[in-house]
C-alpha cells in the first residue's frame, strides 16, 4: 500500500448508556463527550462509537475484527460486585444500564488483550482495566486521603501533578511529570495481576497503570486515571494509541496477506 493509499487506523470508544434530552426528545441514548472524538481525530485516527449492548459469546470478537484500537472511556462508577465488595454509599447505584456497560466493557477488554489490540483506559476505563485483571478499587478516595480535591464537583475538573515511573511506557510518552485534569472519587487499590503502576500523584494515589512488559512484551496496554480529552492542546496519549493502532492494523493486514485471506471491509 502506497503512502497516498494509507488507511487511517480506526479506534473504537465505548459510550455511556443513559437517559438524554435533545430538543423535544427525552430518550435512552448511547453518547460520549465530543472531546474524546476530537482527541482521536486530531491524532490522525478515525473514531467510532461503541454503545453498550448485550454480550453474547461472539460479540466482542466480531466487533474488534472491525477496529484497530480500543479506548475504554470515563463515566459512572464500576459496579463493586465486579471486584467482590459491597457498595459504598458514595458509589453510583449500579442500575441496569450501568451493569450492561460494565459487562460490555469487560468483554471488550478481555478480547482486546487476548488478541494484542492496543488498549487505552481513561479514568473509569483505567479502573475497568484494573478490575479485569483481578484488582480492586478504593470506592471513595476521600475516606483514604481525607479530601475531595480529585473531584471538586459540579463538572469542574481539578488540576493535579502526576509523576511517572522511570522506564515505563508512560514515562517515555509524557516524561517524568505532567499537569493533568482529573475528576474522580475512586482510585486503584490492589493492583491487578499482570499490571504495573506507571504514575502516582504527590500523595501516592495511583494515577496510571500499564501492562507488565514481562507479560505483554509486544502489547500496548495503558490506563490513566485522568482525562486527556480535557487537554486537547496535548495529544500525546491519543497520538500514542493511534500510532499503536496503526501498527496493529498493518501487522494484521500483513498476516491476512500472508495467509491469502481477504482484507477487512
Amino acid at each position: 500500500m502506497s503512502a497516498s493509499e494509507h488507511r487511517r487506523p480506526v479506534v473504537g470508544l465505548t459510550t455511556y448508556l443513559q437517559q438524554a434530552q435533545t430538543g423535544v426528545w427525552d430518550v435512552r441514548a448511547g453518547l460520549l463527550p465530543a472531546a474524546y472524538l476530537e482527541g482521536v481525530g486530531g491524532a490522525g485516527g478515525i473514531a467510532v462509537l461503541l454503545p453498550p449492548q448485550p454480550v453474547d459469546p461472539g460479540l466482542a470478537d466480531e466487533l474488534l475484527d472491525r477496529i484497530d484500537g480500543l479506548i475504554i472511556t470515563g463515566g459512572p462508577d464500576l459496579g463493586p460486585d465486579a471486584y467482590g465488595q459491597p457498595r459504598h454509599p458514595a458509589t453510583d447505584e449500579p442500575g441496569a444500564d450501568n451493569r450492561r456497560r460494565d459487562e460490555f466493557e469487560f468483554a471488550l477488554v478481555r478480547a482486546a488483550l487476548h488478541r494484542g489490540m492496543p488498549l487505552l483506559g481513561i479514568c473509569r476505563g483505567a479502573q475497568v482495566l484494573n478490575v479485569a485483571f483481578g484488582g480492586t478499587l478504593h470506592q471513595h478516595l476521600p475516606d483514604v486521603i481525607g479530601h475531595s480535591r480529585h473531584r471538586i464537583g459540579n463538572a469542574v475538573f481539578a488540576t493535579s501533578t502526576v509523576r511517572t515511573v522511570a522506564g515505563t511506557r508512560l514515562a517515555e510518552l509524557i516524561g517524568p511529570s505532567a499537569e493533568v485534569r482529573c475528576y474522580h472519587h475512586q482510585a486503584i487499590d490492589r493492583l491487578g495481576a499482570g499490571l504495573i503502576v506507571s504514575a502516582r500523584d504527590d500523595e501516592g494515589v495511583v494515577e496510571a497503570i500499564e501492562g507488565d512488559p514481562q507479560r505483554f512484551p509486544d502489547g500496548w496496554v495503558l490506563g490513566v486515571q485522568w482525562h486527556p480529552e480535557e487537554r486537547l492542546d496535548d495529544l500525546r496519549l491519543f497520538a500514542a494509541v493511534v500510532a499503536a493502532a496503526d501498527a496493529y492494523a498493518a501487522a494484521r493486514r500483513g498476516t491476512v496477506a500472508a495467509t491469502g485471506g481477504g482484507t477487512r471491509p
